[in-house]
């Protein structure tokens, strides 16, 4: 016989599954608005990356509790400096998209 005991190591496995590859698309969707915003001013995006800076919940437009994910990444304006830029995602839709201190919101 089954027990909850014996499904709670393969819940957490398809837990930790989902979490992963959720973040994995939430990344890629960061890094194409970096890109795109960067493309968009003729800025350089350094390193071809972003990073996780920080993970929470929160709640969307619809009230539903969806993971808050914010990813910090580099760009130059001048070809000779690095400036510090955030995308914020809500879920996997991007949110905010902040470049050296201009603030863009992104629907």
């Amino acid at each position: 016989m089954i027990t909850v005991w014996d499904l709670l190591p393969i819940g957490l496995l398809a837990a930790l599954a989902w979490y992963w590859m959720d973040s994995l698309k939430a990344r890629e969707a960061a890094l194409l608005s970096a890109r795109s915003a960067c493309a968009l001013r003729h800025f350089q995006l350094l390193d071809e990356t972003v990073s996780t800076e920080r993970t929470r919940l929160a709640r969307n437009a619809n009230g539903q509790v969806v993971l808050r994910r914010v990813y910090r990444f580099e760009f130059s304006d001048t070809g000779d400096n690095r400036r510090p830029g955030s995308v914020v995602m809500l879920g996997r839709e991007v949110e905010l998209v902040q470049l050296a201190g201009v603030l863009e919101a992104v629907k």
